[in-house]
């Protein structure tokens, strides 16, 4: 992929990936924003070996996952509600509070469930699609969506 072409795939899906990453991220606009850097520097570096040009999202978003989950995996992860409250970024994507209680929800559950949530729900993608981000089975997907939605409906009572 020329360099060209990687700067036109971007364009067409900056908006996108930093949708999926401020989800991830539980609207913290700011880490959000580091990770899509990251991600999109991991992406050009590897550019040159990219074929298939009809699947750049899913190849962008599996970069960005496997960002994410590293980043994840260095700092604490928030185990309840209320320590999620108290972690919340005043830089939270929604200022008027619009869907703070979802990423206050979704701080809570692990990163592999927070991201087969977000892939599934918010990126509209499908089990195999997700299973291919990811870099796990079908399977694993299935329980992972399973886990998260009924940690959500438990934490917004639903």
């Amino acid at each position: 992929m020329t360099r060209d072409e990687f700067i036109a795939h971007v364009e067409r899906e900056q908006e996108a990936l930093r949708s999926f990453l401020l989800a991830l991220c539980c609207g913290n606009k700011d880490e959000a924003d580091d990770l899509a850097q990251d991600a999109l520097v991991k992406a050009y570096l590897s550019s040159a070996g990219y074929q298939d040009k009809d699947r750049f999202r899913s190849w962008l978003f599996k970069i960005a996952h496997n960002t994410f989950l590293n980043h994840r995996a260095s700092i604490r992860t928030t185990e309840t509600l209320d320590e999620a409250r108290m972690l919340i970024s005043p830089n939270a994507a929604d200022d008027s509070f619009e869907h703070q209680s979802l990423y206050l929800a979704l701080r809570t559950l692990p990163p592999k469930e927070r991201s087969a949530i977000t892939l599934y729900y918010l990126s509209g993608y499908d089990i195999k699609e997700i299973s291919a981000i990811t870099g796990t089975s079908a399977d694993a997907v299935k329980k992972q969506l399973s886990r998260g939605r009924d940690k959500l409906k438990e934490i917004l009572k639903l």
